[in-house]
């Protein structure tokens, strides 16, 4: 496999690459990064976590630098667009740090924000900037910031833009850019929406697909538990308490069932985290500051948040509902074994999700491997309420009366035979309870003990150097501000 140096990268680019810890390019690097410095249009279709980000920042930065111009106010050189504001603001990170020696600008503007800032950023003009659609508009409405100087687009994450109902801006939004200029577009996942965009923005492009579209990450190991959906909250609060989950992503479908999860994991004890499009930016921020810092180690999310987390050492991805669009699955475990590390992913089936499943494993061409429920949860309350509350059976139910029932009297006793009477009680209670908790330590086991092995097995690093190079900033263990 060739080095960065190999691919054309100047000096200042290549300081930056040893800087960050980068040593060996991913195959969509080196497939990539040629025919966009040679200015070619271009489809990426790569897993997440292979380093689509510096595929198209690096060249992108080189191309800049060799045809240096100061940018007219209130344009920009380059157009990223990105679905959610968390990728934005990693994909500018990324930007900002390839380029640290070069006298080059960045900017991101998403929603959630004041926009004032954004625009005195736009006002002097912008090298690159990292957009969100809504906001992007927003801008251009307002007057500041015109897209007649774009030498370069870049839709990153496109199947996700298209996934969110972005399709209406995108298209408004190509409309007010000049032509000819160069195209890229990156994506995960190969549906037929993407392919017919690739056709109507790209203009004879180069078309680098480093894995089949959505297939999964091959260093993750994937089983399903099967549990009713009113179980599934004990049961992620059951499995959670095992010191072998880390650090652990729980993906849900709706907002609302992102913060019951995450009440529910507080009143077990454990700390947990939502991040969702209800919660504000500084909310979102604070969120997954906690769980880098390790406050939190569970984060809740939404599929809309899937593709701007970028989090070091996630042990495991706890699919909480089944995403209805099987596309989905695959990003969502792609938040684990980045990086050449390996990962687990789980997900938590019920009967009225057993169609996703089957999309899910159509789509990867990857049956995911049956868990059992911990033994814990199996022996816990349903059974026993119902056999508590059902009629014994083939007998009749009883009807209700309001006379209380005859008591026998019992004759009295002496004062001293009621106290050893007292006392005789106290101790045969006292030898049942003793007996009963020695029965229930025999029967129970620990929450890890009941899981299977590779569940709780610590997902290896990923030592390797060549896995430096897949275009994300290295932290020592999660982050938010850095690459995607």
């Amino acid at each position: 496999m060739p080095d960065f140096s190999d691919l054309g990268l100047s000096q200042p680019i290549l300081a930056a690459l040893s800087t960050a810890g980068y040593s060996k390019p991913t195959p969509i690097q080196c497939q990539a990064i040629p025919p966009i410095l040679s200015g070619r249009d271009l489809c990426g279709i790569a897993q997440t976590g292979t380093g689509k980000t510096a595929a198209f920042a690096l060249p992108i930065l080189e191309r800049l630098v060799a045809a240096p111009r100061r940018p007219a106010p209130q344009t920009c050189r380059v157009l990223v667009l990105s679905p959610t504001r968390e990728l934005a603001s990693q994909i500018a990170d990324n930007f900002r740090a390839y380029g640290a020696g070069l006298p080059l600008t960045t900017a991101v503007v998403f929603g959630g924000v004041p926009i004032g800032r954004q625009r005195q950023q736009l006002a002097r003009g912008i090298d690159v900037l990292v957009a969100t659609p809504g906001r992007l508009l927003d801008l251009i409405d307002t007057k500041s910031l015109t897209l007649s100087s774009v030498q370069v687009l870049v839709l990153d994450e496109a199947d996700r833009m298209l996934d969110l109902g972005f399709v209406h801006a995108l298209r408004r939004i190509v409309k007010l850019l000049p032509r000819p200029r160069q195209t890229l577009l990156f994506s995960a996942t190969m549906p037929r929406a993407i392919a017919l965009l690739a056709e109507d923005y790209l203009d004879d492009p180069v078309k680098v697909v480093v894995a089949p579209a959505a297939t999964t990450a091959e260093r993750i190991d994937q089983g399903v538990i099967f549990v009713p959906s009113e179980r599934k909250r004990d049961l992620l609060a059951t499995i959670l308490q095992d010191p072998a989950f880390e650090r652990v992503l729980v993906f849900t479908r709706t907002k609302h069932g992102a913060d019951r999860v995450v009440r529910h994991l507080d009143a077990a004890g454990i700390g947990s985290a939502a991040i969702h499009g209800n919660k504000s930016q500084p909310q979102r921020e604070r969120a997954l500051a906690g769980f880098r810092d390790g406050q939190a180690r569970v984060l809740v999310a939404t599929d809309i948040a899937a593709r701007g987390i970028d989090v070091d050492g996630v042990s495991h991805v706890i699919n909480f509902e089944l995403p209805n669009v099987p596309e989905d699955y695959v990003h969502r475990i792609g938040r684990t074994a980045r990086a050449g590390a390996d990962g687990i992913a789980i997900a938590f089936c019920s009967d009225e999700e057993r169609s996703f499943l089957r999309d899910i494993q159509k789509l990867t061409r990857s049956p995911l491997r049956p868990i059992p429920a911990p033994t814990m949860l199996a022996r816990s309350a349903p059974a026993a309420q119902s056999a508590e509350s059902a009629p014994a059976q083939g007998t009749a139910p009883q009807p209700s009366t309001s006379r209380r029932p005859e008591t026998p009297r019992r004759p009295k006793q002496a004062p001293a035979r009621q106290a050893a009477a007292r006392q005789a009680s106290a101790r045969q209670t006292s030898a049942r309870q003793a007996a009963a908790g020695t029965e229930r330590r025999r029967n129970e086991s620990t929450p890890g003990e009941s899981l299977p092995a590779f569940l709780r097995r610590q997902p290896a690093n990923g030592n390797n150097p060549g896995h430096r190079g897949t275009g994300r900033r290295d932290a020592p263990a999660a982050r938010f501000n850095g690459a995607r």
